[in-house]
């Protein structure tokens, strides 16, 4: 019964790891785009070290799936959001300022996200914690970027 529930409990921080990992695509296509529309010089540059931030953490990402060692796919939910996401940020809806308000928005569930697969690998055991110990890079990186 332990090792069934233990099991359970890994398949959920795998799916929202997979959820993060999603997230993460979005949020740099956002970027891309915003950088593509802004013409504020200051603005556009901090865009880009926001986006050369979400690159690396991307990768840091990749990096804590492959060493979690159990895949899954994202939730149904979360593909929803983000083709609803899109389809905003490709409309002419939402002024650019609007655009980067949702997208602020997305980093903080990206943020809470990680908080949350932190806090559930305490609970299901070191290994786990050890294996998804890099994504609190993504997390603080996070954090800050919701702080400009």
């Amino acid at each position: 019964m332990v090792s069934t529930v233990d099991d359970t409990k890994r398949l959920a921080i795998a799916t929202k790891l997979a959820d993060m990992k999603a997230l993460q695509n979005l949020l740099i296509s956002n970027e891309e785009k915003f950088i593509h529309d802004c013409t504020e010089d200051e603005i556009r540059k901090r865009l880009q070290d926001m986006l050369e931030d979400d690159r690396k953490n991307l990768g840091v990402l990749d990096t804590a799936i492959v060493q979690y060692g159990v895949q899954s796919g994202l939730q149904e939910t979360t593909q929803k959001l983000i083709e609803s996401v899109q389809k905003l940020m490709e409309g002419s809806e939402l002024t650019l300022f609007e655009k980067v308000s949702q997208h602020e928005l997305l980093k903080h569930k990206q943020t809470m996200t990680g908080l949350l697969i932190h806090k559930a690998a305490q609970i299901v055991g070191a290994d786990i914690e050890a294996a998804i110990a890099p994504l609190n890079a993504v997390n603080f990186e996070n954090r800050a970027h919701q702080e400009q």
